[in-house]
């Protein structure tokens, strides 16, 4: 197993990911992601922020990291922090835990840019999903609702985010 930045040749991949995410997430909770732009994924991978766990030559799992998060984290945002997005695990591989091998990656990755803080949000009525995150040692601190929606992706929208950080000092 090795995380690694994505590349270009893997869009069609991730954007995969993503409607196999959405439909496991219409089947077990209820509320889906409504789905994400080629470009944006074309953005993440050439500003080498996206990235992809491969297990025997198979992307197994696909994650983003951004550096700030103002609309979610706010104020918070000033911290140092580097921020978890879209998780996603291919469904051939769930169970493997690979949650344990990104928190420990995005660790060193945060010490090696400086950083204090690792962080990541869900929706606040995702009690399963907030419990796995508290099990991998992250704090959860609490509930917000995201004042400018318009300027997120549509599935924020009207719901509260569970915010999360895991102090690495």
């Amino acid at each position: 197993m090795k995380i690694t930045n994505s590349t270009m040749d893997d869009i069609d991949l991730i954007l995969g990911f993503y409607d196999d995410a959405i439909a496991y997430q219409k089947k077990v909770f209820g509320q889906h992601w409504l789905g994400f732009e080629r470009r944006q994924v074309e953005r993440e991978i050439a500003e080498h922020r996206q990235f992809k766990i491969v297990v025997n030559e198979q992307i197994a799992c696909t994650f983003v990291v951004t550096f700030n998060d103002p609309l979610i984290w706010g104020e918070r945002d000033q911290d140092p922090a580097i921020y978890l997005h879209r998780i996603i695990t291919h469904s051939a591989f769930r169970g493997a835990g690979f949650v344990k091998h990104i928190v420990e990656w995005a660790k060193a990755y945060a010490r090696q840019n400086h950083k204090q803080f690792v962080r990541l949000d869900t929706w606040a009525n995702n009690q399963k999903l907030i419990d796995y995150y508290i099990a991998h040692g992250f704090t959860y601190l609490g509930d917000i609702y995201p004042e400018k929606v318009n300027e997120l992706p549509k599935h924020y929208e009207g719901v509260a985010l569970a915010l999360f950080e895991m102090n690495i000092e």
